[in-house]
């Protein structure tokens, strides 16, 4: 597997490899994955990701400083090391989680090999221009030398993935590739404690990366924009580049004693907060799925989320949360003040509403899909949609349910 960001950094694609190659180890399946180095040290080793142990292959790497934390391995010497790896472990299959540097190495020389390929996308140009010394007059060239580089290396895949249908056209229409197959990231519901208890305070949640893609600012001054009868606070769990900007913002506007921006925190604290929160909020209008969010419906809330991309995809309108219109913040207001003022009937149903529509993100189903496109089995993404959840995925949801009936009675 290989991943131009990986474990200990945090992002979507980062967690989504984790938890991939981890579940397939618990699968029994010997999981060797090619990332750069998170410092100066380098080298091949076992590392335990997910709580299972795997052969990780850190690359010598440099920071990219414009970025607040992000590595990469030298472009330069990623054919060589790519063709060292694949001769030293002899895979069975490559599957690739970005074309930038990692990816277009390993598809390059698996393909000289004769080695199966599987390219899976995660990649959106808003999310990397921002951390770019590019003038804005350059990006559309830049963006446009980028979707050809990832053509090329896609074009090598058996089989090319994306976690949506949304961004599965996205891909198609920037490569003019054809067949991107829709699978879902997944989560590991049983790891999430929805709470049904009659909420106390109105606690207004977001999780992710601190950064510029991720739109806070409008949320920011959307929460300052409340009603103060609604005594409501904003807690965001995540660390990045925009925290000081962000706390400045909020003195500015009024509200900052009742703002909290946590940094980078602990698994565990990141899954209390889910628990204990109100609703969650994505301003974000550049998800390829999200992760974040259906962590916050497995924990059972309500979602406001931007109307863009793949969030509509998790976010259904007035079923298990609202969506409101990108960029405005009086928007963004409205559908929190409607969430936060519902009967306590009415939330709960967006609540159980949450977790129905999460459960077929279930991680076991995407291991199965990847599993069958590992093996060379002819996956269609009706067939990825009609696959039933495994028995205990079953289970766990059966459990789940009849656990919210009990606390809601």
């Amino acid at each position: 597997m290989g991943a131009d960001t990986f474990l200990p950094e945090i992002n979507g694609a980062a967690i989504f490899a984790a938890r991939l190659a981890a579940g397939l180890v618990q699968r029994g399946h010997d999981v060797h994955v090619v990332a750069p180095a998170a410092s100066r040290k380098h080298g091949t080793w076992t590392e335990t990701i997910e709580g299972e142990p795997m052969t990780v292959h850190r690359l010598y790497s440099w920071r990219w400083y414009p970025h607040p934390w992000l590595r990469f391995a030298i472009p330069w010497r990623i054919e060589q090391n790519s063709a060292r790896i694949l001769d030293e472990v002899k895979p069975d299959v490559v599957h690739f989680q970005s074309h930038i540097i990692t990816g277009r190495g390993l598809s390059n020389q698996a393909q000289k090999r004769g080695i199966r390929i599987i390219g899976t996308n995660h990649f959106m140009p808003e999310n990397m221009l921002d951390h770019t010394l590019f003038p804005q007059f350059i990006r559309p060239w830049a963006t446009g030398l980028a979707w050809k580089a990832a053509a090329r290396s896609f074009g090598r895949a058996e089989a090319v993935t994306t976690p949506t249908r949304k961004a599965a056209e996205f891909l198609e229409n920037a490569t003019h590739l054809k067949g991107v197959i829709a699978i879902s990231c997944g989560i590991e519901m049983s790891n999430y404690t929805p709470s049904f208890e009659p909420r106390t305070e109105n606690l207004i949640l977001f999780v992710g990366r601190i950064t510029g893609e991720k739109q806070l600012d409008k949320l920011v001054r959307a929460f300052a924009r409340l009603d103060k009868s609604l005594d409501a606070r904003l807690e965001l769990v995540g660390g990045g580049d925009q925290e000081h900007q962000l706390r400045s913002l909020a003195n500015q506007l009024g509200v900052g004693d009742r703002v909290t921006i946590t940094g980078y925190v602990e698994v565990e604290y990141l899954r209390h907060a889910l628990t204990r929160a109100t609703v969650f909020a994505m301003p974000s209008i550049a998800e390829l799925q999200s992760i974040a969010t259906m962590e916050a419906m497995a924990s059972g809330l309500p979602v406001v989320a931007a109307n863009a991309m793949a969030l509509p995809h998790l976010v259904h309108d007035g079923d298990n949360g609202f969506l409101f219109e990108p960029g405005n913040v009086d928007d963004l207001a409205e559908r929190l003040t409607e969430v936060l003022t519902l009967p306590e009937d009415e939330l709960q149903k967006l609540k159980q509403s949450s977790m129905k529509i999460v459960e077929a993100h279930d991680i076991q189903r995407t291991l199965d899909t990847f599993e069958d496109l590992y093996r060379g089995v002819l996956v269609t993404e009706d067939s990825v949609i009609e696959r039933p959840l495994g028995k205990r995925a079953r289970l766990r949801a059966a459990l789940r349910a009849v656990a919210g009936g009990k606390r809601e009675e």
